[in-house]
């Protein structure tokens, strides 16, 4: 056993498709859709998602159903064709693909043959008013459906559909791609031209033909700016757009690309994200003045956050990007949806007491219906939410250029890959992270077979511990880190992995002093009993407002110097519930001191009052107050006052 810091990127891998020459090697690279078995409590928020809205969605929506919509028709006409669609499929797909669920998979194959069928001669495809407005942003996302179901069914009509479609790009004028107007709608293709791109490396890499490359140098500069800094504070575009330079650094070599990515990620999370749960303040974009933790992210931002993390992992091999991934998977996107993931919210942020439908703004920047959950609105959100948990569960195993294999994020799975000479394994992961501190993996192959394996450790994490077959490694691993184990594995070969979860504070300095609670992975909130309430929808889809039945504004008295002296850790000692993130089935529970701030009081729109500056004086007596983890928390108090003691 070995501790490296990123894995290895010298040679290539034998048997999965990863960056051709001269593109830099990828140290990480993503297996094909189905090699990975989710289980568990993972699973089941993919069944959820199947039973729930995202599976039920042609029911729900209008831009999903096949009569009138541009993405079904032969000749591209219709009412429907702009994003919505593509944004739906581009998770339904892959929640089948992962499931193994042949009805989703029915249904997603509808569309497909549909879009493949769109093609016209000169290559380009889908509804024929985008084309007319040059508005490429929804192929973008098309594009991606197509490559996850090349993945799952290589299905041989999609690499010369797809190179056909490039062709046609590469054969507009160049002030035509992505052109520079001012149209809203199509202000998304010129922000976001790093979706295009990637899909352009991904046919590259199959293919091989040089002039893809001279296409992504055109579409690198005919996207905005990206690597001189922030070109739109808009929370979604920020979310997709920010990586783009870390792409083209694939390509161009340029370290200034990577560091650039890397730049406007601190720029965007230094002013507004300083509140926990890993996001930062757009509700809508960001605005200067509204940085408190009641400023609130859209659930779009959220999924594509998490998938640009999980992108910018497999090109830089850097474990940090997987501990933001798992920062806002567990922290911030169960909250979006309801505990049986039948209806979603625009908004969540990590400070929430009153989820109901009047009007926030201006505190929030639109107008009407933000916060209440809904299955009936929320355009944009309702669509792309769907591909949040299915892409999480497709980048827990990474393979390595080495031949190995990568558990990258935790949740109880299974992973099969051909690895070392081509030998198929399986390995399966037994866990209760992010709740629990232990994860154990036990191999299963048909002969011996030497490859490496990595485990991630996390940012977070002192004193972890690796243990094959009982016997402890001879180093000890280091947080942000990899621990490496490189040997000829045998048929029920085990590792264990322990990762000690202790409680650490944050307080944010620049945003009143506030302070966060976090263990492991996972932050806590405040336990605020809920009151949920139907005024909407359908018996079928009802849609919820969510009121507070205990008190919320409280402040912590810790002590500050040793956080292990002010909170008691209580697990609940069943065993894990199918749905872990809701209030009542939280596996563990923090037990802390707190007082009531009088003064922090309820908005008279009902949204939670600005935090007071820390510390905090209070009269109230000295209380305890229960914390459980934020994900189970859809009202929450995640970033305090501190109380002078």
């Amino acid at each position: 056993m070995k501790i490296i810091s990123i894995p290895p990127s010298g040679v290539k891998n034998d048997f999965y498709v990863s960056n051709r020459e001269p593109l830099l090697p990828s140290p990480l690279i993503k297996l094909p859709v189905g090699n990975i078995n989710p289980r568990g409590w993972l699973r089941h928020q993919l069944v959820l998602m199947a039973e729930g809205m995202t599976g039920h969605l042609t029911e729900l929506s209008k831009w999903c159903r096949f009569e009138d919509n541009a993405w079904a028709s032969p000749d591209g006409h219709g009412q429907y064709g702009w994003e919505e669609l593509p944004y739906w499929l581009k998770g339904y797909g892959d929640l089948g693909y992962v499931l193994g669920d042949k009805s989703i998979i029915k249904e997603a194959m509808k569309w497909i043959e549909a879009v493949l069928s769109s093609q016209e001669p000169d290559g380009y495809f889908g509804p024929r008013a985008n084309k007319a407005n040059r508005d490429l942003w929804p192929n973008m996302i098309m594009l991606d459906v197509l490559r996850s179901s090349y993945e799952a069914t290589h299905d041989e009509r999609v690499l010369p559909f797809m190179t056909k479609y490039f062709r046609w790009q590469m054969r507009l004028p160049r002030e035509e791609l992505f052109p520079d107007n001012r149209q809203p709608a199509l202000i998304w293709q010129k922000v976001r031209g790093g979706d295009n791109l990637q899909t352009v490396y991904w046919l590259y890499n199959h293919i091989g033909e040089t002039w893809l490359l001279d296409l992504a140098r055109v579409i690198h500069e005919r996207t905005a700016d990206w690597t001189s800094g922030i070109v739109s504070w808009h929370g979604v575009n920020i979310c997709q757009g920010f990586r783009e330079p870390a792409q083209y650094y694939q390509q161009s070599h340029d370290v200034r690309h990577l560091e650039a990515t890397e730049r406007n990620y601190r720029i965007v999370m230094d002013t507004y994200g300083q509140v926990p749960g890993g996001m930062f303040g757009a509700d809508e974009n960001c605005r200067p003045g509204y940085t408190d933790p009641r400023q609130a992210a859209e659930t779009c931002s959220i999924v594509e956050f998490m998938h640009s993390n999980e992108t910018l992992l497999k090109i830089t091999g850097n474990p940090i990007y997987a501990d933001r991934c798992e920062e806002i998977a567990f922290n911030s996107l169960p909250a979006t949806m309801t505990p049986h993931l039948r209806g979603l919210h625009y908004l969540t942020a990590p400070n929430m007491i009153q989820l109901d439908p009047q009007s926030k703004a201006p505190l929030l920047q639109n107008a009407g219906n933000m916060l209440a959950y809904d299955p009936h609105s929320y355009r944009c959100c309702q669509h792309n939410v769907s591909h949040g948990w299915p892409y999480y569960a497709e980048h827990l195993w990474l393979a390595t250029q080495d031949n190995g294999l990568a558990a990258v994020l935790y949740a109880p799975s299974e992973v099969q890959a051909e690895v070392g000479d081509g030998t198929m394994v399986k390995i399966t992961e037994e866990t209760d992270y992010p709740f629990g501190e232990i994860v154990n993996f036990t191999l299963s192959t048909q002969k011996p077979v030497r490859f490496p394996l990595l485990l991630r450790i996390p940012f977070w994490c002192q004193n972890a511990k690796a243990y094959v077959n009982g016997q402890e490694g001879d180093v000890r691993p280091e947080p942000a880190s990899y621990a490496l184990i490189d040997r000829k594995w045998q048929n029920s070969d085990q590792v264990r992995l322990e990762l000690p979860m202790l409680i650490r504070l944050t307080v944010w300095t620049t945003n009143k002093n506030a302070m966060s609670v976090h263990r492991g992975p996972l932050t806590y909130s405040h336990k605020i009993e809920e009151r949920w309430a139907r005024y909407e929808g359908t018996d079928k889809w009802p849609a919820y407002e969510v009121y507070p039945s205990t008190p919320w504004n409280y402040g912590l008295v810790v002590d500050t110097e040793d956080s292990s002296k002010s909170f008691q850790v209580i697990r609940s000692g069943r065993e894990l519930p199918d749905q872990l993130f809701t209030l009542e089935n939280a596996p563990i529970q923090l037990v802390t001191k707190g007082k009531r701030i009088p003064h922090w009081r309820q908005e008279e729109n009902g949204l939670v009052g600005e935090l007071p500056d820390s510390p905090v004086q209070s009269d109230q007596p000295l209380e305890s107050i229960a914390l459980i983890p934020m994900g189970c928390a859809r009202l929450r108090i995640s970033a305090f006052p501190r109380v002078e003691n």
